[in-house]
């Protein structure tokens, strides 16, 4: 081999170094987050119910749909978060979309108007969180 073809080998070989190196300074490899989970509620005459009532610690979006025949404001709250929609409409939903962390939290519904007897909040339990995305395909 030439001393050419030494110093090309030799610059091509620095150079692909220097790019493998950008960059890793910059780059942490986090996990991701876990997938967001959907959570389905109803308001009723006497109860609201959120099904699963437990899961893992993470981002949660609960959609409401309000069974009643007036319009409710329904509010997310424990564990120092407190998060209120509405008024929503009869046969109408909303959505409330938060990253939970462990404990216990409670999703009610009210009116501007008294009414005979309170509607029952919903118990949720969210527990640890959940494992990270990392290896799940086809996420956003």
């Amino acid at each position: 081999m030439g001393a050419r073809s030494r110093a090309t080998c030799a610059v091509a070989t620095a150079a692909l170094l220097a790019v493998a190196a950008c960059g890793d300074e910059d780059f942490e490899n986090s996990p991701r987050p876990p997938v967001p989970v959907g959570l389905s509620g109803v308001i009723q005459e006497d109860k609201v119910t959120v099904s699963p009532a437990k899961v893992g610690a993470g981002q949660v979006t609960i959609t409401i749909s309000n069974q009643t025949d007036a319009p409710k404001s329904i509010t997310l709250e424990g564990g120092g978060t407190t998060e209120t929609v509405g008024p929503v409409g009869p046969l109408d939903t909303a959505e409330i979309t938060r990253t939970l962390e462990p404990g216990s939290y409670e999703v009610r519904a009210g009116s501007e108007k008294a009414v005979p007897r309170e509607i029952a909040p919903a118990k949720l339990a969210i527990g640890k969180e959940r494992k990270s995305s990392s290896g799940d395909l086809l996420l956003p």
